[in-house]
C-alpha cells in the first residue's frame, strides 16, 4: 500500500492584513499564525505515526516553509524537495487581488462553481486537464518505486484536483468540501490497484 499526505500551506496573511487571491505569481512567506499550523501538521503527522519517506513541495516559500516547519515538528528532519507541478494555479487578471474585487470581475457563482464543482472561472491562466495528469503521473511514480508513505505540500487550487486520482471525482465534490483549508490535509491511498480518498480537509 502507498499513502499519499497532500497538505495546504499555512496562513499568509495576519488579522490585520487584507487577504487576496495569492497564486503563482505571490510568492508570500507564511504569518506567525502560518508557522503555528505547520507545527500542528508535524504534531499531527506524530501523533498518528505518519513518517513519509520523502517531502515534496511547491516552488512557493509558504509550501517549503509549512512542509519544514512540520518535519520539524515531526522530528523528523530530511530535505523537502520543491516541483514545479504542484505550484499554485496562476489566477490571471485576479492574481493577487482582494476577493470583493475578484467577485465583482467573475461574479459569486464563478466563485461558486470553482469551490464546489473545481469549474475554472474565465481569464484564469490554469488548465485542469494537465493539473490532473501531473496528479496522476506522479502518483504512479511514487507507486512504481515502491514508496510507502509520501507527503506533497501544495496550494489550494492544485490540491482540490488530487482525488480525481480516485476516479470518482463527481461524486467525492458532491460529498466533500473540494477546498483544503489552510494547514488542513487530505490522505489517499493506493491499494489492490486502485487509490482512494481515504480523509479529507482534516485540520490538526
Amino acid at each position: 500500500m502507498t499513502k499519499l499526505i497532500i497538505a495546504r500551506h499555512g496562513n499568509t496573511f495576519g488579522p490585520d492584513d487584507t487577504p487576496t487571491r495569492i497564486g503563482a505569481r505571490t510568492d508570500l512567506p507564511l504569518v506567525e499564525s502560518g508557522q503555528t499550523q505547520g507545527e500542528k501538521l508535524g504534531a499531527w503527522l506524530k501523533e498518528n505515526e505518519v513518517y513519509p519517506e520523502v517531502v515534496y513541495s511547491s516552488e512557493l516559500q509558504r509550501t517549503k516553509q509549512t512542509a519544514e516547519i512540520a518535519l520539524k515538528a515531526l522530528g523528523y528532519p530530511q530535505p523537502v524537495f520543491p516541483l514545479a507541478i504542484f505550484n499554485e494555479i496562476d489566477y490571471g487578471p485576479d492574481e493577487n487581488q482582494a476577493e470583493d474585487q475578484v467577485i465583482a470581475r467573475i461574479g459569486e457563482q464563478a466563485i461558486k462553481d470553482w469551490d464546489e464543482k473545481a469549474i475554472v472561472p474565465n481569464g484564469w491562466e490554469f488548465v485542469p486537464d494537465e493539473c490532473i495528469q501531473n496528479w496522476k503521473g506522479f502518483a504512479q511514480h511514487i507507486v512504481d518505486d515502491e514508496q510507502d508513505c509520501v507527503m506533497v505540500v501544495t496550494s489550494n487550487g492544485t490540491a482540490r484536483f488530487a482525488p480525481h486520482l480516485a476516479g470518482n471525482f463527481e461524486e467525492f465534490a458532491n460529498n466533500n468540501k473540494i477546498k483544503l483549508s489552510t494547514g488542513a490535509l487530505g490522505i489517499l491511498e493506493y491499494k489492490n490497484g486502485a487509490w482512494n480518498v481515504t480523509d479529507w480537509n482534516i485540520r490538526p
